[in-house]
């Protein structure tokens, strides 16, 4: 082995030497080999024209058609869909009713609070305690709570308007 070579064969080293590229000089660069030829695009393979060829060379060609494809269909139809369609009768939500909304608005005003101010008050936006004296609000226990315990009124059971009952929580 020659010195300062690194340890390469004694041919190599003379290649190297002589200003040829060692072992590579030997392969002949005109021969080109093709290890896998590259097939049809994806657009390709699909058109009508690909898949008449490759079902007459005898190759298997598995189509399927998608649902709703090339369709602006997101949603569909279910047996519940059907079944609400049926029905007679007008599914809607419960509201306050206008009684609990007059009580909130006696309450406010006997204390002297605006709407904002009342808002303010449980956190809540002006627009809520607006829907809420309105009776066009969704009851929501949670908040009808905030209100009750600020206004100082039963809002809710069999004693709306009364006074609330300020006594310690048990456990």
């Amino acid at each position: 082995m020659g010195a300062g070579r690194g340890g390469r064969g004694e041919a190599a080293a003379q290649a190297a030497a002589a200003g040829g590229v060692g072992a590579m000089a030997e392969s002949d660069w005109d021969t080109v080999t093709v290890l896998r030829k590259k097939g049809p695009s994806a657009a390709q393979a699909k058109s009508k024209q690909a898949i008449l060829a490759a079902q007459r060379r005898g190759e298997d060609v598995e189509t399927s058609k998608k649902w709703a494809a090339g369709q602006n269909k997101q949603h569909f139809i279910t047996k519940n869909t059907a079944k609400l369609d049926r029905e007679t009768e007008e599914l809607h939500h419960d509201r306050v009713p206008l009684e609990v909304g007059k009580v909130i608005q006696q309450g406010r005003q006997s204390k002297g609070m605006t709407q904002k101010d009342l808002a303010t008050k449980i956190n809540e936006k002006p627009q809520v305690i607006a829907d809420y004296e309105s009776g066009r609000a969704i009851p929501n226990n949670q908040v009808m709570g905030k209100i009750e315990r600020a206004i100082g009124l039963k809002l809710r059971g069999k004693d709306i308007g009364k006074p609330l009952e300020t006594g310690p929580k048990g456990k």
